[in-house]
């Protein structure tokens, strides 16, 4: 029985982690940008799930919404006001341009888990859940919302393949990621495809918060870790490569999960980061990147 809640588990686990580096990967595999407000992002939109839900008495379904819609403007939000301005300066060297946007992306994700801390406390939400009741699978009844969970997470990565490999959109999106001054050659502009993929990203990331808000629970403390496992994964996986952190985020959710039943749940972190210590150091570039 507890075999079959460790796979229960670590498999909705590992499902919201693998949406979430997927959105994680997407941006930096066309921009080349590693948006460490992720975490914040994430947490806004179940903070503005359950605020909805709660305070607005809108219903799990709009609720859900309002948040995915959250984490869009501040994905936007981002992209216009910590990433943009420093990719198109001319006072900033080009080679100081990487360094300068990841700090700019730290600092706005701290001033947006400062302002969730401010306006709704440090304490911990819960989004009502979407789906209610359990399940009784081989004796060990579990919460539907897992099995719910798990569902979205991958219809979600589903539609996001199709997205990509099946649609002309996609394919610009895809061909930004490998040449981007080949796109532009082609008649595209960068600057449209961009503004597609972070609207993307924040579709991703808001679904993964809510989600998250509905499966754990949230709080501003969650920003940390949240951003920490994000860029863990895309680590591990690969830098860029999309089925590297699909792998990797199970890897990372099922390490988390049988060290939180079998050890303790304050230890749960530690096996993956040594993993990736180990990683970093026989393979940097990931367990699934190019030689």
């Amino acid at each position: 029985m507890l075999l079959w809640q460790i796979v229960i588990d670590g498999f909705a686990v590992s499902a919201l982690y693998a949406l979430g580096a997927t959105g994680f990967t997407l941006i930096f595999g066309v921009s080349g940008v590693l948006n460490l407000s992720h975490g914040s992002i994430m947490v806004a939109a179940a903070v503005a799930a359950w605020a909805a839900a709660g305070g607005l008495h809108v219903g799990s379904y709009v609720g859900a919404s309002i948040g995915v819609l959250t984490s869009v403007v501040l994905s936007f939000a981002t992209y216009f006001i910590a990433v943009r301005p420093i990719q198109r300066s001319r006072r900033i060297a080009e080679s100081e341009k990487e360094i300068f946007i990841l700090t700019s992306t730290l600092l706005w994700g701290i001033l947006i888990q400062e302002a969730i801390s401010y306006l709704f406390t440090n304490n911990a939400k819960t989004v009502l859940p979407i789906i209610e009741g359990v399940v009784t699978v081989l004796g060990v009844r579990t919460p539907a919302n897992e099995y719910f969970t798990a569902t979205i997470c991958w219809v979600v990565i589903g539609l996001l393949w199709v997205l990509v490999n099946r649609t002309q959109a996609g394919k610009a999106v895809l061909a930004a990621s490998m040449n981007p001054r080949g796109v532009t050659l082609l008649g595209f502009e960068l600057s449209n495809i961009y503004l597609a993929v972070w609207a993307v990203y924040g579709v991703l990331a808001g679904v993964a918060g809510v989600l998250l808000g509905m499966f754990l629970g949230v709080s501003s403390y969650s920003v940390g870790p949240l951003t920490a496992s994000a860029f863990s994964i895309v680590v591990l996986g690969g830098l860029g490569s999309v089925s590297g952190s699909l792998i990797a985020a199970y890897v990372v959710g099922y390490l988390e999960t049988i060290t939180a039943y079998t050890i303790s749940p304050a230890y749960r972190t530690i096996p993956s980061l040594l993993l990736l210590l180990l990683v970093m150091y026989l393979r940097p570039q990931g367990l699934f990147g190019r030689r």
